[in-house]
């Protein structure tokens, strides 16, 4: 993928992270909406950045060369703020150290989403960042976003570097 997504000219890899941020929200929706996993605070804070990252994609058909580098380089940007979200969400995962009050399920601010506010209103509680709603290898879907969060942004700012449509 590091070569296919740095070879292209900066408004196509732009397209692909467009592509990919809205496989990565299709894919978490459909495992709440679908799978019934239910994400904690936390977990919707992490969909943010791929929210930028779409967002500044539908950008990307409009610009010149120079204007999709800017578009990767603003891509990685909110790459890099998703990776601190979700590095901190692994911490907490990992108890390595305490969430929020909001995370721990004790009060604090209300609600951060109508399912976590159907929860509160039947009385369920309303699910715990600091446990793994699905993991994987012993990695959680947090993990998985951290370790392709930085990828992304790595090569998010390596084709946004390169001068031209570079031929690895």
């Amino acid at each position: 993928m590091r070569r296919a997504l740095i070879s292209l000219d900066p408004r196509q890899a732009a397209l692909a992270m467009l592509a990919i941020a809205a496989v990565m929200l299709l894919t978490v929706y459909a495992m709440q909406h679908l799978g019934g996993l239910a994400p904690c605070p936390l977990c919707v804070w992490q969909r943010y950045p791929w929210f930028v990252v779409l967002g500044i994609g539908l950008l990307a058909p409009a610009v010149g060369r120079d204007g999709g580098r800017l578009i990767l380089a603003i891509m990685g940007a909110a790459l890099l703020v998703g990776i601190g979200i979700a590095g901190y969400h692994v911490g907490v995962e990992q108890l390595w150290w305490e969430g929020s009050v909001t995370c721990v399920g004790g009060g604090g601010e209300g609600p951060t989403t109508l399912a976590a506010l159907r929860a509160l209103a039947i009385g369920a509680p309303a699910p715990r960042c600091d446990v793994p709603a699905w993991t994987l290898f012993g990695i959680s879907l947090t993990g998985y976003n951290f370790l392709a969060s930085s990828a992304l942004a790595a090569l998010c700012f390596a084709r946004a570097a390169l001068p031209g449509a570079q031929r690895l």
